[in-house]
């Protein structure tokens, strides 16, 4: 008896270990697919997979943090097209699945901070002569928060550098300010190292793009 419980017990270790590793791996695709796609149904169909992904892995925040990402992502693509419509659409969305990620890691997490930034951020942009005074007040109450939980974060960074670079001078921004603190976040990103390799380490090669010129 006590032999089968041992074999019993090294079975489950094994199928849990086979779990871990397949979880890991698609992730680890989907994410390199996130990074590097360009279209609008990409993104939506990547976001529908993370959020397979965390409805069977309810332990794991990762998934809804990369789902909210992809609306995020798919609204700012929108964005930049002129198509404004559904930009609170995509927001409130991510919102959802911030929550989700939120109940599992907890309210001290820069990452999830910053994503509610540009959650709020991109909800103010579908109106910002209506909206800056409420989503835009919150945008930066959430960057300041994703800041302060982790000084070094250079997503963090690269978000500060893409608001200074979009900002006009006479409100305090510029393309030159933005530059240098592209800069900064390159350093940040240089230096960084994520806690395991599906953790957030997306942005690098943005920062890259505006200091190459590409932006102009």
């Amino acid at each position: 008896m006590r032999k089968y419980f041992l074999t019993f017990a090294l079975s489950m270790m094994s199928l849990t270990a086979f779990a871990q590793a397949d979880y890991e791996k698609i992730m680890s695709e989907k994410i390199a697919k996130l990074e590097a796609t360009r279209s609008t149904d990409e993104f939506q169909s990547l976001a529908n997979d993370f959020d397979r992904i965390g409805k069977k892995e309810t332990k794991q925040w990762l998934p809804s943090y990369y789902a909210a990402l992809a609306y995020l992502q798919k609204g700012r693509m929108q964005m930049q097209a002129g198509k404004m419509f559904e930009l609170s659409i995509n927001a409130g969305i991510a919102d959802k699945y911030l929550d989700q990620a939120e109940a599992i890691a907890g309210n001290n997490n820069s990452e999830i901070h910053l994503l509610r930034k540009m959650a709020y951020s991109l909800r103010m942009m579908e109106n910002p002569a209506e909206r800056y005074m409420t989503d835009g007040m919150k945008a930066m109450e959430e960057l300041k928060k994703a800041e302060t939980l982790d000084p070094n974060n250079p997503r963090v960074a690269l978000i500060k550098a893409e608001d200074t670079y979009f900002t006009p001078e006479q409100y305090g921004g510029s393309k030159e300010k933005g530059l240098e603190q592209f800069k900064a976040a390159l350093v940040k990103f240089n230096a960084f190292k994520p806690k395991t390799a599906l953790d957030p380490n997306w942005g690098k090669s943005e920062a890259e793009y505006f200091l190459s010129g590409a932006a102009k």
